[in-house]
């Protein structure tokens, strides 16, 4: 069986999708590694074969266990790596197994995140469209890990196949140490606020305004003043009297 698959590992990276009923992880001549990370509830597993070099397989896996405890800090982290497929993610009808799961630290174990490690050859269309996209539509958020050569592909991949990713990082290792640095972040949803309740009037605040205008006196209104004569009739009057 494994040479038969060795021979079609070549041919079957170049379509889109592959159905077959094998499961896990399996090494081939000690050059390839083919993975089998996609499964259908009933009807066996669905998987695109993925053909990595061995030591980008080594390094893939590498990178995984170097995120499970930089991610510790925060969640409780759980990795998917070669033949430990352990904890799948759900999404509608598909199951898919992505390298690492983050849930809470709270008992109910919620599904906080999904992180997915690509390599050099597996950052392509038939990887973005058979899980990127999937994992994309989950209710936690999409993480993607990709070499530092990779990202302007990884964006275009993301974009041209409407993968909703939370964060892009990319990695690269300089001798024993591998750093990681993000590259993209999704703008965070904007939240409406609702408009602040007015300030509720107190209960006796009328009846007591009703109050203090019954206890006014009314204003009575001053008598009209007679205005001064005018000097021509003041004139004629003393011109009379003479």
């Amino acid at each position: 069986m494994a040479k038969d698959m060795a021979r079609q590992g070549r041919a079957a990276i170049s379509k889109v999708s592959l159905y077959n009923n094998f499961g896990g992880h399996v090494i081939i001549a000690g050059s390839f590694s083919l993975s089998f990370r996609y499964s259908l509830p009933r009807g066996g597993h669905v998987s695109p074969i993925l053909v990595r070099p061995v030591r980008e397989q080594l390094e893939h896996d590498r990178v995984i266990r170097l995120l499970q405890v930089r991610l510790k800090r925060r969640h409780d982290v759980v990795t998917n790596i070669g033949e430990e497929q352990t904890v799948p993610v759900r999404i509608g009808q598909v199951q898919i197994f992505p390298d690492l799961v983050l849930t809470s630290t709270e008992r109910g174990h919620k599904l906080m995140g999904t992180v997915e490690v690509e390599t050099a050859e597996s950052v392509n269309h038939l990887e973005a469209m058979a899980q990127w996209a999937h994992l994309g539509r989950a209710r936690a958020p999409f993480h993607l890990y990709v070499p530092a050569g990779s990202v302007d592909i990884a964006r275009r991949l993301a974009a041209e196949n409407q993968v909703n990713v939370a964060e892009i990082w990319s990695y690269h290792t300089i001798g024993d140490q591998t750093r990681f640095t993000m590259v993209h972040r999704a703008p965070a949803p904007e939240v409406r606020r609702a408009p602040a309740p007015k300030p509720a009037r107190p209960a006796g605040g009328s009846a007591r305004a009703a109050a203090t205008r019954r206890a006014k006196p009314p204003v009575r209104k001053a008598p009209p003043t007679r205005g001064k004569s005018s000097p021509r009739k003041s004139a004629s009057r003393t011109q009379k009297r003479k």
